[in-house]
């Protein structure tokens, strides 16, 4: 029993697999129970369905409250949390919070249609597609803990490391607005080298990732991967390439390994539920790149203004503040322009 007792990166194991284990029962009540069936999932069900998560996402800020208010995390990585104070430190972790949860949403906003893409080139119909994105999830949990995992150590031992993510971001969101070409995915490298080096039975079995045929060679039963299968690699594969710049973006929020990884995980499960919706409309969504970058570029610089606030640090109520109120003007800018369908522009420029 002391092992689950024992600090790990600020707090106690027992808390980071309870954490875990929310999530978990979340998926299993998600594709085990309300998705147990193979169903065309409409744009009011995702809506519903994410405005579920986004409610967990919310409530679990008051969890936040809650544990930070009670103690400090033992790591001291983030200086904004070492607080004697514990309803100012417990707010401030509870502002950190938030903003890492709108900013890793709308990252992963741009996700959405590369995924799209996946499924239109190897022909995925929508009632299989919710059942590659919750089982997606499973790899999400895993690779962003060892990515958060790697993030922390490097801010722990190289101080200077958050401002090469600065340089990173500013970089990146500079960039986002000169990409405005879509993904050409029935030329992709990356899923032709899948196709050459897995055996790939040609059609669907219905829901299933692998089905038993014959070798083209020996003529005995081997296993095939279905093209279920090698969407749910390719999702992955993007979850992976859209990390790389996520990541990097919330430490520059807060160097708080829990803050950072329960705000990128219950981001990343509202915008599964959320795919159908955003998908069906994503061309409403044409100036959205512009926030992104915005967003990008002034989480970046404020880690060089930090050193003109008391503490060394931007904040707290600032970044929330500037970065909700880019991200609203965003999206309300993107939809009063398109409204009507007039000046949706070409889908594809959402992509940044």
């Amino acid at each position: 029993m002391e092992f689950f007792t024992l600090a790990f990166l600020g707090w106690p194991i027992w808390l980071w697999l309870a954490f875990i284990g929310v999530v978990i029962t979340l998926l299993v009540i998600d594709l085990g129970v309300l998705n147990r069936h193979d169903h065309q999932i409409g744009v009011a069900e995702s809506l519903r369905l994410s405005a579920f998560y986004i409610a967990m996402g919310l409530a679990f800020a008051g969890v936040i409250y809650l544990l930070y208010r009670q103690t400090a995390p033992t790591d001291g990585l983030d200086p904004q949390l070492m607080i004697a104070d514990d309803a100012t430190r417990a707010w401030r972790a509870t502002q950190l919070y938030l903003t890492g949860f709108i900013v890793e949403k709308t990252l992963a906003l741009d996700n959405v249609f590369v995924i799209s893409l996946i499924f239109a080139a190897l022909a995925i119909p929508q009632q299989y597609q919710h059942r590659v994105l919750v089982w997606g999830i499973i790899g999400v949990i895993v690779l962003r803990a060892l990515m958060i995992g790697l993030g922390a150590t490097l801010v722990a031992h190289v101080s200077w490391i958050l401002y090469v993510f600065a340089l990173f971001l500013i970089w990146t969101g500079i960039s986002m607005l000169r990409k405005d070409h879509a993904p050409d995915m029935a030329n992709n490298r990356l899923l032709g080298f899948l196709k050459r080096r897995m055996r790939v039975v040609p059609t669907l079995s219905g829901n299933r990732f692998f089905v038993r045929r014959p070798d083209a060679k020996t003529g005995r039963p081997v296993r095939h991967a279905t093209p279920l299968m090698v969407a749910l690699i390719m999702v992955e594969i993007a979850d992976l390439v859209f990390a790389v710049d996520s990541v990097p973006a919330i430490f520059a929020i807060t160097a708080d390994p829990f803050i950072v990884y329960t705000s990128n995980i219950f981001a990343i499960l509202g915008l599964r539920a959320l795919y159908f919706a955003l998908a069906a409309m994503v061309h409403r969504f044409h100036y959205l790149k512009y926030a992104l970058s915005a967003t990008l570029v002034f989480i970046g610089a404020k880690i060089f203004l930090g050193d003109l606030f008391p503490g060394g640090k931007f904040p707290a109520e600032w970044s929330l503040g500037i970065t909700l109120a880019l991200i609203c003007a965003g999206i309300g800018y993107s939809l009063w322009k398109t409204r009507g369908g007039s000046e949706a522009g070409d889908p594809r420029e959402v992509r940044s």
